[in-house]
């Protein structure tokens, strides 16, 4: 009998975050190992009136082509997978990892060629994405409504230093899965977070503090920040926007050391210090994975450029967890994403990168926005704002 806990999931995945309609072809990804959670999406979705394409992979597939494959296999970008980002109305994917350590040895210039590969149709993603967000800004686009959410495996578990039954409640808590209304509960939370997106709304200047020596400035002149509950990511809990990176100093100067492993594909990179000038990285230091880490910085043009600039606001997730989907909303927290940067708050920069790193703020850390110090030791100063 399946966990009654994944129909919720799916109920809330297809009715609430993508909002399926009758008629739309919706794409729905995972690894097998989340047969269940893709099952009960399934069903959602024709019960929705929505057309399910399923795309169910095979982890190790991917561990084979990083392994065996030549160089023009590596970054061969798929004329069949473009056209399906181009063609279907939404997309729903789990991460579901079978083994989340098994490209851990993979030569990290091959890595690169992989992500680079992606970028034409991260590219035609990412457009659609903003279309749906902005569809006045985005005339002609067709929109695509998408989320990312976890299916809990024991790789997972083992990360977090959970069991799987452990590593599963707090999966579903953190998305208020053990409430009567999941989305009458991320209702709440959207109107608490549009206060925190009011207020850096027409803002010019956010900056980060730690006692740990994170001293970073980032430019926010212009940008749009975007409210961020349980319609992309699930779950959620931040807001973004992404740095001005046309401004005349460049968008972002400073240093910001992370306080948690980076994890990306798999790959864990420790104690890492980037420090931008004029919006790019010029230096990056870590103590464990900087021959990944200078890779992935290398793979394209784009890759050193900060693409976004976020706070976490869910304070339902207290602990790391070597997972980016939860970590980088940590209620006290701040992430930055080196890579490609999100149309629809006006950075458009491009890269097959996206890395989320993420900085805590709740020993000492305090974000000032154009001289005011709206959070203190991870903590909103005012009142009515999440955590509040």
């Amino acid at each position: 009998m399946r966990d009654q806990r994944l129909d919720k999931l799916a109920d809330v995945l297809v009715n609430y975050s993508v909002r399926v309609r009758p008629g739309q072809l919706v794409r729905i990804t995972g690894d097998q190992v989340g047969t269940p959670l893709l099952e009960a999406i399934y069903e959602a979705v024709l019960q929705a009136g929505g057309h399910p394409l399923l795309r169910c992979g095979i982890e190790s597939c991917q561990d084979i082509l990083l392994q065996t494959g030549s160089d023009d296999q590596l970054q061969y970008v798929n004329p069949v997978n473009l056209a399906e980002v181009e063609q279907i109305d939404a997309s729903i994917g789990l991460w579901a990892d079978v083994n989340t350590k098994s490209a851990t040895r993979v030569d990290p210039k091959r890595a690169g060629l992989v992500s680079s590969a992606r970028k034409p149709i991260f590219e035609v993603f990412m457009k659609r994405a903003a279309a749906a967000e902005f569809p006045d800004q985005h005339p002609g686009v067709k929109p695509l409504k998408w989320v990312g959410t976890q299916y809990p495996t024991q790789a997972s578990a083992q990360d977090a230093e959970r069991s799987l039954l452990e590593y599963a409640d707090f999966v579903f808590k953190a998305g208020y899965l053990d409430l009567p209304d999941p989305a009458a509960r991320w209702a709440e939370i959207r109107e608490q977070q549009q206060r925190v997106v009011d207020y850096l709304t027409g803002k010019s200047l956010i900056h980060f503090q730690t006692p740990g020596g994170t001293d970073l400035r980032v430019n926010i002149d212009g940008m749009a920040w975007i409210n961020c509950a349980g319609e992309s990511n699930f779950p959620d809990g931040e807001v973004f926007t992404g740095p001005n990176l046309k401004h005349p100093d460049g968008g972002v100067n400073g240093v910001v050391r992370y306080s948690f492993p980076a994890v990306h594909n798999g790959r864990e990179v420790h104690d890492i210090e980037l420090t931008f000038k004029q919006g790019r990285v010029v230096d990056a230091k870590a103590s464990k994975g900087l021959d990944y880490l200078e890779a992935m910085l290398d793979q394209d043009e784009g890759a050193r450029n900060m693409g976004e600039i976020a706070i976490g606001t869910n304070y339902a997730i207290t602990e790391y967890t070597k997972n980016t989907l939860f970590d980088e909303k940590i209620g006290g927290t701040f992430h930055a994403a080196v890579g490609a940067g999100y149309p629809e708050t006006g950075n458009d920069n491009s890269s097959g990168l996206h890395w989320d790193m993420v900085c805590d703020l709740r020993s000492g850390g305090t974000i000032t926005v154009d001289g005011e110090v709206i959070s203190r030791d991870g903590k909103f100063v005012f009142d009515g704002w999440p955590g509040n």
